[in-house]
């Protein structure tokens, strides 16, 4: 029972004058990372595409939809531990793949998995870490040895990286592969454009890329495009100089370094990415392969139909198109697709516990955790992780209880009903949130 044991504890610990170790509120825990990030961290981590209309929508799409409690039910809380391709996870939940968590704290995914790790809780390892895959794991393991830990895929346009990469995940003992899909190219990104801030190109983000044989063997090889040579300034010095430390973390020069940023940023983006791509990824690793960035229950359809294992409700947390449709709208249309084939999970605008039960009634077999995560690491590195993925675990068990909830199986649209909106806004029903669907698949 996390929920009254999380809570005991706090409470306690406050009659010795002692606050948590982190805020408890999603919104004053950002506040608080924001003032111990740089502006450049921040912004990358915080913000989203255009107006962050999506980003919105993420979290308007949970407030307009409301738990119907049931009294009485005479249930103990119920456990939360699930088994999703063949592994047992303690609760529905993950760490979503963030990229350059150096940003927000030195040990980065290192600190975060051995988080993860310790509360039985999935995590999955950006293409964009700031510690080589290998590493990433074997922290995992030697916190908790069935700790899974997926390995998200960028494909790129060079294929032999990306076949190098699935045979790491593969051999580093990954419980999956997620291949995302929404991003072919970066989104249109203005706190960060208005800052001028991509953390690639200072090296920052690319463990995996630069301790890898087929990605490194290419460096010699010519590009397409004029070489850029900047005249020199303060800025670009400075930069030159972090790029050279990194460079001497991997045993790189930096001439090599300065060849792989480039190499990076050539074959990073692969706007004509198709489902023959996914095929050939589909068929070129054994582990489960789950397609991140869905959102129309064609694509899922089509996903499944390829032999995915998992499709990944996602808008990328509102970071690559603005106005797109939220992913908890799109969660009833996606679970309706795939009849139950494969498992469905969710990410973007996730912040409460509260959130993560809507999104399990709706059809989600897990949840993923992004930004809040990131958070509590730039305010406490593993321990504020931790902290962080109590608080949820204990929200998310106390949300169950009262709900009525006695195990998982039990949730279910019949749980949910429609907010009132805001006066002004009308009633019409969102499209695509629909109540009706099959039942949870076992």
């Amino acid at each position: 029972m996390i929920g009254r044991r999380v809570q005991q504890r706090i409470y306690l610990e406050g009659l010795m004058g002692r606050r948590p170790p982190l805020p408890v509120r999603p919104d004053a825990l950002e506040v608080e990372a924001q003032k111990r990030m740089s502006p450049e961290a921040f912004a990358y981590v915080a913000g989203g595409a255009g107006l962050e209309w999506t980003m919105e929508a993420n979290r308007e799409a949970f407030r307009r939809l409301a738990l119907l409690p049931r009294m009485l039910r005479g249930a103990k809380p119920p456990g939360l531990g699930v088994e999703l391709w063949g592994r047992q996870w303690a609760a529905p939940l993950f760490l979503c793949p963030i990229g350059v968590l150096e940003l927000a704290h030195p040990e980065a995914e290192l600190a975060a998995v051995r988080a993860a790790a310790k509360r039985g809780l999935p995590f999955m390892v950006s293409n964009q870490a700031s510690h080589p895959l290998e590493r990433v794991v074997e922290a995992a393991k030697a916190v908790n040895p069935e700790a899974p830990v997926f390995f998200q895929l960028y494909h790129s346009t060079d294929p032999k990286a990306v076949a190098s990469f699935l045979r790491r995940a593969e051999k580093a003992g990954c419980a999956g592969v997620v291949l995302t899909v929404d991003t072919v190219q970066l989104g249109w990104r203005p706190r960060d454009l208005d800052l001028g801030h991509l953390p690639f190109l200072k090296g920052q983000g690319l463990a995996v890329y630069l301790t890898d044989p087929a990605f490194l063997g290419g460096l010699d090889e010519p590009l397409e495009g004029p070489a850029l040579r900047p005249k020199p300034t303060l800025a670009l010095l400075r930069n030159l100089l972090a790029l050279r430390r990194t460079g001497k973390r991997y045993g790189l020069s930096l001439a090599q370094m300065q060849k792989a940023v480039r190499r990076f940023v050539a074959t990073y983006s692969y706007p004509e990415l198709s489902w023959e791509e996914v095929r050939r990824v589909r068929e070129s690793t054994a582990l489960p392969l789950l397609l991140k960035g869905l959102l129309h229950p064609e694509d899922a359809l089509r996903a499944v139909e390829l032999g995915v294992d998992g499709v990944y409700v996602s808008n990328h947390g509102g970071r690559q198109v603005d106005g797109s449709l939220a992913a908890l709208h799109a969660l009833p249309q996606v679970v309706r697709a795939v009849e139950g084939r494969v498992p469905v999970l969710l990410d973007s605008g996730v912040r409460t516990g509260a959130d993560a039960v809507k999104a399990l009634a709706l059809g989600a077999r897990a949840v993923g955790l992004g930004r809040p995560y990131v958070y509590a690491l730039a305010l406490g590195g593993e321990e504020g992780v931790g902290a962080f993925l109590d608080h949820f675990l204990a929200e998310l068990e106390l949300t169950l209880a009262l709900s009525g909830v006695g195990s998982l199986e039990e949730l279910g649209p019949h749980l949910l009903t429609k907010e009132n909106p805001p006066p002004g806004e009308g009633g019409e029903r969102p499209a695509g949130l629909g109540f009706t669907g099959p039942p949870r698949s076992p």
